[in-house]
């Protein structure tokens, strides 16, 4: 085979490539798909990742709920049906096995990283107090921000109302349910302004009168 020969096949592979290459570059701009700036939906449960990765982002701070009103009204059924989301890793009976995560009969009140057996991790130890209606409020909205390290890897209950009604399931789940505190006395409102004071008369400019004279 010739010199010729040899520049022909050579030259119809570089054309092919090119002519492939050429194909791909078109196709990539008329077909390049348009991502959303944001999500259309938010997974129910699921703290949204910063920009860059990394740490979850810190949910937006709320009002801690006032228990006295809103523990006598919950809905307890759907607080249990809530425990779905939480049945794979903790359970719930008295007497209970531990799991993935420690048993939860009795958890309102009683003090954290306590239940027999389990072996927590250092960030629950770490933290002392009890699990109380506010404390359970918080690890419930997002566990990773309220305890950094913790072995909990369940994301948060975004939903107010539905960590509500759960914890009004876990305080009925006792041989003696918490006490539910009084409600919050409504705020005073901000006391009336005082009138302003009337400005005493002005003197005139030659001084006080003087006072007549006696008889």
């Amino acid at each position: 085979m010739d010199s010729f020969e040899w520049n022909k096949i050579i030259g119809a592979v570089l054309g092919t490539a090119v002519f492939i290459f050429v194909v791909r570059i078109v196709a990539e701009h008329v077909y390049e798909p348009e991502h959303p700036a944001k999500p259309g939906y938010i997974v129910e449960g699921v703290i949204e990742e910063p920009a860059a990765g990394g740490a979850p982002a810190t949910p937006v701070a709320e009002v801690a709920p006032d228990w006295g009103t809103v523990l006598p009204t919950a809905d307890i059924a759907a607080g249990q049906a809530s425990t779905a989301k939480c049945a794979a890793c903790h359970d719930f009976t008295k007497g209970g096995p531990n799991k993935i995560g420690p048993g939860l009969y009795g958890v309102v009140d009683n003090p954290r990283a306590a239940h027999p057996g389990y072996a927590y991790s250092a960030a629950m130890k770490g933290k002392p107090g009890n699990w109380t209606y506010d404390e359970l409020n918080l690890f419930l909205k997002a566990p990773a921000v309220d305890i950094p390290g913790t072995k909990m890897s369940f994301a948060g209950i975004r939903s107010e109302r539905e960590r509500i009604n759960l914890i009004a399931y876990l305080r009925s789940n006792d041989d003696a349910p918490s006490a539910i505190p009084a409600p919050k006395p409504a705020e005073a409102s901000a006391p009336a302004e005082a009138p302003p004071a009337t400005p005493a008369p002005a003197e005139p400019k030659g001084g006080a009168p003087a006072p007549a004279p006696a008889h």
